[in-house]
């Protein structure tokens, strides 16, 4: 690997204020103190910032030279609602918050970057390191940009990073298209008509209504959408009934719908709604539908994506470039690129074997409570950001 040396020098201090962000979680549009923190380190640096998109966020201006060309880097500050089991010495200090998926590690490497680009400006042009909140839900790029993000920062390109556990470090996966799906969610209340147990003949049973209605979804995936065209619908939730002898007058089902493509995620909506309607009407009762578009999916653009395997390959190799798998996972990354150009790709976390003694017993992987960041991936991570930055704005 060939890693810059001035953030292997970095990394140990760099490495500390990753803990200390990890120790001090904080949830989506709350995070105050990591914004400080991440303030304080690039104007210290000389580098001018724009607080307040999105609530919390931070956008970092560095400029150089004449050029007008710009490119944004993009690191999500926010942590999980989730009891940590690690006890290490940077375990979570706020009990029932955990940066469970790195997102203290991305915050991380692109400050690396930021601090070396600061001390060595071998670009021409504008670097925007934009550090986004709320990321788990909140859709804090979503906020960012309705505050003006694009229209403040213009810039050509933008990219992002996750790190990505049971991949080696070392490696990168990176590929055009599709990389992460939609996310939605779906509400279903089922009215019917309740009555005793023992004389259901006197009520409208939901409870049937809501089986034949799970069985049937699946038949949207098997044979309504092209076997082709990936696709999920995920029946998660099923709440109805208070009695053991009471037919229920309601019951409510609730789950996701996850798709790579906004065409599916059409048919899937639309056939599902079919479906609850028809179904219910068929036993005589009715319901009530919702239907929520959480993230779109990210899909990587393919001149920006080979530009960044090429950068990715200077520094790790061409085999350690890997295929990019799609994953059903979401990420609101994608918003970023329905407006710009760019991609986003994984970079390795290993398998767990650098967690530090007091670590919890379960799996180091995304929204466990025994995860970890791995701090390797802070030099690498950080040259990738730079030599990207050095190669766009040469």
């Amino acid at each position: 690997m060939k890693v810059l040396d001035s953030l292997v020098t970095q990394a140990a201090s760099i490495s500390a204020l990753r803990r200390d962000i990890h120790a001090h979680p904080e949830l989506s549009f709350e995070e105050l103190r990591t914004a400080d923190v991440v303030a304080q380190k690039l104007t210290e640096w000389g580098i001018p910032i724009h607080r307040g998109m999105g609530k919390t966020g931070v956008v970092g201006i560095l400029k150089n030279g004449n050029s007008n060309r710009a490119i944004g880097l993009r690191a999500d500050m926010d942590a999980l609602p989730m009891q940590e089991f690690n006890q290490f010495a940077h375990t979570s200090q706020h009990p029932g918050k955990m940066h469970a998926c790195g997102h203290d590690g991305h915050v991380a490497m692109l400050l690396a970057a930021a601090q070396h680009l600061s001390q060595h400006k071998n670009f021409d042009g504008t670097v925007y390191f934009i550090f986004q909140p709320a990321e788990e839900g909140g859709g804090g790029a979503r906020e960012m940009m309705q505050d003006g993000l694009f229209d403040a920062f213009p810039m050509q390109a933008v990219f992002g990073m996750h790190n990505w556990p049971g991949l080696a470090v070392g490696q990168f996966a990176l590929s055009p298209g599709p990389v992460m799906a939609s996310s939605n969610e779906f509400k279903i209340t089922i009215h019917g008509k309740g009555s005793h147990a023992a004389l259901p003949h006197n009520g409208v049973d939901p409870v049937p209504v809501a089986c034949q209605m799970v069985q049937a979804f699946q038949t949207i995936i098997s044979r309504n959408k092209k076997p082709v065209d990936a696709g999920v619908i995920s029946v998660t939730m099923i709440h109805t009934g208070e009695a053991t002898n009471v037919v229920p007058d309601h019951c409510e089902m609730q789950g996701t719908v996850r798709t790579f493509s906004l065409e599916v995620l059409d048919l899937i909506e639309q056939r599902m709604r079919d479906v609850a309607q028809h179904t219910c009407a068929a036993f005589g009762a009715t319901c009530t539908f919702e239907f929520e578009r959480n993230y779109p999916p990210t899909v990587n653009h393919p001149a920006e994506t080979a530009f960044a395997q090429q950068v990715m390959a200077g520094i790790v190799g061409e085999s350690g470039v890997l295929v990019q798998e799609p994953t059903m996972g979401a990420e609101d990354f994608s918003y970023m690129l329905q407006a710009v150009p760019g991609a986003y790709c994984f970079i390795g976390n290993g398998d767990g074997v650098h967690r530090e003694m007091g670590h919890g017993e379960g799996p180091c992987t995304l929204h466990n409570p025994n995860y970890d960041f791995n701090d390797e991936l802070i030099p690498l991570g950080g040259t990738y950001w730079v030599r990207l930055v050095e190669q766009w704005l040469s």
